[in-house]
């Protein structure tokens, strides 16, 4: 499959996300690349809510292989991507990354690139809300994504 180009979203670190030194724990990387995901799908015009009402069906995770490079910390801006490089009949395949925004100086030009942070791999796989049983993506959603 051919990739399109990554969806990006901002997201902010806050004592929340962070451990008692002011890095971002670990696992908190899953939920910035579920919030990606989702307001991907919502750029799509895919709400989840909606979806469930109408289909009966939902998104879950069956997969995850995340890589740490670096650490985030306490007010970082980070851009979490998504980027869907498999769409099967029942499951999707998404590349993921968390990025330091790059910097700017107090004179306004960038201190530099933005900076890898964390990178993965989510499969999302599609089952019926009520019984968690695998089932066929909706035709009418595969058609909606990239």
């Amino acid at each position: 499959m051919t990739t399109a180009a990554p969806f990006s979203h901002p997201i902010r670190i806050y004592w929340e996300d962070t451990d008692a030194g002011g890095i971002v724990f670990y696992a908190n990387y899953l939920k910035f690349f579920e919030r990606a995901r989702t307001e991907w799908l919502r750029s799509l015009g895919v709400e989840q809510q909606s979806l469930r009402e109408q289909s009966g069906g939902i998104f879950v995770v069956t997969e995850a292989r995340i890589r740490y490079l670096q650490s985030a910390r306490l007010d970082d801006e980070l851009i979490v991507t998504a980027t869907l490089t498999e769409k099967g009949r029942a499951s999707l395949t998404i590349h993921q990354q968390a990025l330091l925004k790059s910097k700017h100086s107090p004179d306004g030009s960038q201190s530099g690139a933005a900076v890898l942070l964390s990178e993965g791999t989510i499969r999302i796989g599609w089952v019926q809300a009520d019984t968690m049983r695998p089932t066929r993506i909706p035709s009418s959603l595969l058609e909606k994504l990239p």
